[in-house]
């Protein structure tokens, strides 16, 4: 009797070294070189964006279907978040933005669309945007970038941000601690929310994913076991619609982070102005 593949959700998420390459010690930190999966998938998503970029970005009065993809990813950026929270002096900072919105849209469609399994006894797909480490580093480079851009823009005046108006020196000074604790916990909101709905997603992926293989097996014994093959099936359908799902999560998910790093950065673009 065949026997079904143990159920192992956490194992796609798994580092895995694929090109050895140097390592060395530094501050008594070590560093290590090597290519592994996750540093290929990173590469891959460059050379996608690059390759797309590069193929889009022609510039005509009528645009081709890949022109006006490419200009409606833009448009989201300029015209749904960037303008309407900011205002005008928000431009200057729509190509971080706009960068920022297409590698994590990019990296997290590659965990879904290239989740390919195990092929010539390699995983060839990896999502990224599972990694806390990946999505902890996007966060914290948003999150001190405006922070710093604030005390550039507006110097010691910024630290205004952390006391209420309206409270008096006593309330203010009261308030000061909470509202700092709550500022500086946004890059773990940000980081936690993007990691936590692309593993949550995937995990949910592969158990029924396992259901399918492990309840077609035992419908293959035959006998009143054979009966597995009707929620084998339903478990199939759960994969298609959680695709279809994850797709949108996908694009929703980089769409809400960067609409989060707007909202912080409309707070050192307009300090003071009330917009």
């Amino acid at each position: 009797m065949a026997k079904a593949p143990p159920i192992e959700p956490m194992e796609q998420f798994l580092i895995h070294k694929w090109i050895p390459g140097p390592s060395f010690d530094l501050g008594g930190v070590h560093f290590d070189m090597s290519i592994t999966n996750s540093v290929a998938s990173m590469i891959a998503g460059a050379i996608i964006l690059m390759a797309f970029f590069a193929l889009t970005a022609r510039g005509q009065i009528v645009p081709n279907r890949g022109q006006a993809l490419a200009e409606s990813l833009y448009n989201i950026v300029d015209r749904v978040l960037v303008t309407p929270i900011i205002g005008p002096h928000g431009r200057p900072y729509i190509p971080y933005l706009f960068t920022l919105f297409s590698v994590i849209l990019v990296l997290n469609l590659m965990g879904v669309l290239l989740s390919f399994g195990h092929l010539f006894g390699q995983t060839w797909s990896f999502t990224v945007t599972s990694q806390l480490a990946i999505t902890a580093t996007l966060a914290v480079l948003t999150f001190f970038s405006i922070f710093f851009l604030g005390f550039i823009k507006h110097g010691p005046k910024f630290l205004g941000l952390f006391f209420p108006s309206g409270m008096g020196v006593i309330g203010a000074t009261l308030m000061a601690p909470i509202e700092m604790i709550s500022y500086f916990v946004r890059p773990i909101t940000l980081a936690m929310r993007l990691f936590g709905n692309m593993l949550g997603g995937h995990v949910v992926m592969n158990l029924f994913g396992s259901f399918v293989v492990a309840l077609g097996l035992m419908a293959l014994t035959g006998g009143i076991a054979s009966l597995a093959i009707v929620p084998s099936a339903l478990s199939f359908g759960m994969i298609v619609a959680l695709s279809g799902l994850e797709l949108v999560v996908a694009v929703l998910q980089a769409f809400v982070f960067v609409a989060l790093a707007t909202v912080y950065l409309n707070e050192v673009v307009n300090f003071g102005h009330g917009h």
